[in-house]
Parts: C-alpha cells; structure tokens; sequence
C-alpha cells in the first residue's frame, strides 16, 4: 500500500507498507535504495524503515511531479531525446553496483528460464501471429548469454517507472523488484519507452553508451525482448481479457519493429541524434 503523508510542518512523504514476511526483502531494498542515493541517482530518498500493526513500512520523499509516461509528449522532440539520454545515463550509474560474487552462471540461469517461457507459451491457449519467430531467434542466439557480466538492476526500468517534476527534473522510481543481472537485459522493458516515444527510447540507449552502441547490444536486446514477449500473455491472462488485448498488441507492434525478428535493430532506433539549436 501506498501513501501520501504529511507531517505537522506541512511536509509530504511517501509511505509504503508491505506484508510483515517481506522484512528482510524490503530492508534489503532500502539499503539498497540508500546506496544509490550516495551515487547521485535521482529519485525518492529513503528516510526511514521499521515495522507497524500492519507490516513493514519505509518513508521516502515526496516527488512532486507527474508519470513521465503521461507528459513526455507534451515535450518537444529536442526535450523527449534529452529524458532519454538522462535516463540512459542514469541506468547506467545504476549498473556501476556490481552483483555478488555468488550469483549463479547468467549463461545457464537465463537459458533456463527461455527454456520454461517456450514450454508456458506452447501450453498458452492464446498464440501470436507469427509467436515462433521469437523462439527460433532465441533458439538462433542463445550462445550470446556466454560470459556476460551481472550488476545490480532496478529490475523494471522504462518510462512508466519515472517522474518529472515542476522543473522539469527526471527521477526513476519504484525499485521493488530489484535484483541482478547482465546489465542489458534490463533493457527488455523498452518496449514500454518505444511505444510512448521514439525519440525517449533512442534517447535511453545512446545515453546508456554514450552515443557508442556496440553491435552486440542489439542481439542481445532482441533475444531479451523475444524471451519477454513469449511469456507476456500468460502472464496477462489472470488479470483478465484487457491486459491480454494489451499484451498482444504490444506483441504485434515488436514483431513489426523487428521485421518478423529478421533483423537486430528495431526501427523505433534512430540512431545518432544531433538537433539544431
């Protein structure tokens, strides 16, 4: 659950209050959130943490702003671009954190769960048009997943997850499905920037590489876009028949994108940017 509060001196903070057996998550997530604010990441400062008749509960900063989702497109194309260059820089000092040294081989843990979203999906009653052009790229590709780096993620990164404020000021929230993982797949919920905004989801990439993409990055993005695809309408289908509808229209427009996966680089990209001033 979440609040606004304010307290006797008319100041607003976030509250969130979570189940009592997510303790030790969330006050991992809180240390976690407390570490990113000593890099100069923007967004909601952790202030306090403890446990309340109802769970567990975390005070944070109030944002004053709006869903960038909501309002990136009242922006011009300069401004959308600029958000997204942010937020590939911010995504990027976010990666700086690395993974413990224990995590599992990302190899053999990323190609056990492609192996597990084929079987859900060919159990699935709904099917895609052309669905099995996401599992042969992800049968064509999977020896990418060799020796890719972990780091620590923000685990559902797009532009439903950010803020701007009344000065026009980007912050990222929501970092309760933090984890760890290849830094690149975090990129697999761009998807979510591309259908809001083009030049917002060029933006995020360049930004992240500092306008020097590597080739490779976009094999692998393809090969996570494809994974998430094919479990993205299961998943939708207890939530009723609306998430599904959205689900296989997001579906059809990646297809479209990727040409059917025939080609790496998504036509949403476009490229370099250089704006006259």
């Amino acid at each position: 659950k979440k609040y606004r509060v304010t307290d006797k001196d008319g100041a607003r903070y976030l509250l969130r209050i979570s189940d009592a057996k997510q303790y030790e998550a969330k006050l991992s997530e809180f240390n976690m959130m407390k570490m990113l604010v000593s890099l100069g990441i923007p967004m909601c400062q952790p202030i306090e943490f403890g446990v309340c008749d109802e769970g567990v509960y975390s005070i944070q900063s109030w944002i004053d702003g709006e869903d960038a989702e909501q309002v990136i497109l009242k922006y011009s194309e300069v401004k959308q671009y600029a958000f997204g260059v942010e937020a590939g820089q911010i995504l990027r000092k976010i990666h700086s954190i690395p993974a413990p040294k224990n995590q599992e081989d990302w190899e053999i843990y990323f190609n056990r769960k492609m192996d597990y979203k084929i079987k859900k999906y060919g159990e699935c009653p709904i099917k895609y048009d052309n669905g099995q052009a996401f599992i042969d790229y992800i049968n064509e590709n999977r020896h990418l997943l060799k020796n890719r780096p972990q780091v620590y993620q923000h685990g559902d990164y797009h532009i439903g997850n950010m803020m701007i404020d009344r000065s026009d000021k980007l912050y990222v929230i929501d970092f309760n499905r933090n984890d760890y993982g290849d830094p690149w797949e975090e990129f697999n919920r761009i998807v979510w920037c591309a259908q809001k905004s083009h030049l917002f989801a060029t933006g995020l990439v360049n930004g992240y590489f500092s306008d020097n993409v590597p080739p490779e990055f976009w094999k692998l993005l393809a090969l996570y876009i494809s994974s998430n695809a094919l479990s993205s309408v299961y998943w939708a289908i207890p939530f009723g028949e609306d998430q599904v509808n959205v689900m296989l229209k997001q579906v059809k427009e990646i297809l479209s994108w990727y040409d059917n996966m025939s080609k790496d680089i998504p036509t949403w990209y476009k490229g370099l940017m250089k704006f006259n001033n």
